[in-house]
């Protein structure tokens, strides 16, 4: 089948590149021209045809909808520029996916499309911890979530033949240790997805015939059901740092939380990794400076304990 997939060459969109090829189909990658991304196109080019372009354009979503039989629309602003810069970001996020479903019904023969939201617009309720389905209750907690929301809802009134994926959460591939790092509880729910589980998830999608006008929970086996502190521990390690204390760490309710995978996994049969796969492949994809980190780890701890503004407030006191 001929398939276009949008925000091909960011986080996850080369585990899905190479899924979707692995399984046959014709593949058109379409992103944004940068330095980072056409570092990743290059791994694909002669395999995949490249389209560059902007999802603020009439134009170019036009010409890269064009002849397709799948959109797997993946591209997406996230935060924190979806916080900074809310009108770019809305122009991005919600008018790309109206461009997208503009071209697709301007198609003679439209396509089907698959749309990558995500486990975040749950609604946050500490009295339930229990996993998620796909029935339970959504809100808008910032930006981003409100995009999702919205475009969930403008994919389904659209009159073509959807499915909505929501994604479950899925890390930088690279340990890079920052601020962000400090702003979930050590104790939530954390449904971890691995990137090729999350790039057989739709590379699976393409040719189903059973997952239409549904709405799928994505993320790794029960066995990556794990916990923030879990992930934190196991990303400072590959990057050097070791593990931070507790009270870096924010207490304030976060809106991620697990998932019930059952019917995603019936459906599509993707999950092949697991947390402790991933686990295991962060230190190599750190490379040699994880080393010169070890070596200065007192000081990179101090400087990243200070960029936590929870930890600040602790020593104050």
């Amino acid at each position: 089948m001929k398939v276009l997939l949008t925000g091909a060459f960011g986080n996850m969109g080369p585990n899905a590149v190479a899924a979707i090829l692995d399984k046959g189909h014709q593949l058109r990658c379409f992103d944004r021209e940068t330095e980072s991304t056409r570092r990743k196109a290059a791994k694909f080019e002669g395999r995949a045809e490249i389209v560059w372009g902007d999802l603020c354009s009439d134009s170019d979503v036009a010409a890269a909808v064009a002849g397709c039989e799948v959109v797997i629309h993946m591209g997406f602003a996230l935060p924190p520029f979806t916080e900074r810069y809310p009108d770019k970001a809305g122009d991005i996020n919600v008018g790309g996916t109206q461009r997208i479903l503009a071209a697709m019904k301007a198609s003679p023969a439209p396509a089907k499309i698959v749309f990558l939201s995500t486990s975040s617009v749950f609604k946050l309720d500490s009295n339930n911890l229990s996993p998620r389905t796909p029935s339970d209750p959504v809100e808008a907690t910032d930006n981003y979530s409100s995009h999702k929301l919205e475009c969930e809802q403008m994919v389904r009134d659209s009159g073509l033949v959807w499915c909505i994926f929501r994604m479950g959460s899925l890390p930088p591939i690279v340990p890079e240790v920052g601020p962000w790092l400090f702003f979930i509880p050590l104790d939530t729910h954390m449904p971890f997805l691995h990137p090729r589980d999350a790039g057989q998830a739709m590379a699976n999608a393409v040719d189903s015939k059973e997952i239409w006008g549904r709405v799928l929970l994505i993320a790794s086996g029960e066995d990556s059901r794990i916990h923030y502190r879990d992930f934190v521990e196991e990303y400072t390690r590959a990057a050097g740092i070791g593990m931070l204390p507790e009270e870096a760490f924010s207490t304030k309710p976060y809106y991620i939380v697990w998932m019930d995978t059952t019917e995603s996994q019936r459906l599509l049969d993707y999950q092949r990794y697991s947390f402790a796969d991933f686990a295991r492949d962060m230190p190599s994809k750190v490379g040699p400076r994880r080393y010169k980190v070890m070596l200065l780890r007192p000081r990179y701890r101090r400087r990243l304990l200070q960029q936590s503004p929870f930890y600040k407030a602790a020593h104050q006191r």
